[in-house]
């Protein structure tokens, strides 16, 4: 297991260079780039400037594993399902040009008078649909197990039991409902098959999340993947946050085994 972070919250007014130049100080060297921030690798950079991104990655101690998008495909709206869809697949070219690995997406809810059977499965054939156009760029499909109900761990099961494409993946995201009857353990058993390579956890020293027991569930399963730190709290130096994490984490590790 590997500590990187996802830019939301501490390196939002980052820009690029301030950005990897942060992680090597850290040690946290792998980075979920997110939208509308600071380092503003977006989908309209030319090719240039794509270029660019890639090599200042390439020649830096960080690894850029990808965009943390918003797109997700629940709404009963074909336009707006479009929409998203249209969007994702301008991102996973995206990734693809500055040497990234995936895109991070996520179910986000299940719409009032839509039959939940009925928005799971568009959501699966969403992913199919995006997970096998990514599969021409190199690219993963990192699923947030995210929103309201939608990241109920029965229905995050039964959407990827309607999941074909390999290359779509699940981003565990230590969610309150993880917790809920049957208990972590059996939750995480529930989704293991379709891990990817990123996890989302909160500061591990705040809340009552156990991370303790989570660490060594990845411990156990030999998880050679990013725990990746999507930051809530505001602390007056972030950087020296961001080490005090890597610090909890590297224990964490070293209790796990």
């Amino acid at each position: 297991m590997k500590f990187g972070l996802v830019t939301y919250e501490w390196a939002k007014d980052w820009d690029l260079a301030t950005l990897i130049a942060n992680c090597e100080k850290t040690g946290v060297l792998g980075v979920e780039l997110r939208t509308q921030h600071a380092h503003a690798v977006e989908a309209n950079l030319s090719a240039a400037q794509r270029k660019e991104v890639k090599k200042r990655f390439a020649g830096s101690k960080v690894t850029c594993l990808g965009y943390g998008s918003n797109y997700e495909y629940h709404s009963a709206d074909p336009a707006k399902l479009k929409e998203n869809i249209d969007g994702t697949k301008e991102y996973i070219k995206l990734c693809h040009d500055i040497g990234a690995t995936g895109i991070k997406v996520k179910p986000n809810g299940l719409p009032e008078g839509v039959p939940k059977e009925k928005t799971l499965a568009q959501i699966a054939a969403s992913f199919n649909e995006v997970g096998k156009f990514a599969q021409d760029y190199g690219q993963l499909i990192r699923v947030e197990v995210h929103g309201n109900q939608t990241q109920d761990i029965p229905n995050m099961k039964a959407i990827f039991d309607q999941v074909t494409e390999p290359n779509v993946k699940v981003c565990w995201n230590s969610n309150p409902e993880d917790l809920l009857a049957p208990g972590l353990e059996q939750n995480f058993h529930t989704l293991e098959k379709w891990f990817g390579d990123t996890v989302h956890v909160r500061e591990f020293n705040v809340g009552d999340y156990p991370y303790a027991e989570l660490i060594k569930l990845f411990t156990k399963i030999k998880y050679d993947g990013w725990i990746l730190m999507e930051a809530r709290t505001k602390p007056d130096d972030r950087v020296k946050a961001l080490k005090e994490q890597l610090d909890i984490f590297n224990r964490l590790v070293a209790q796990s085994k």
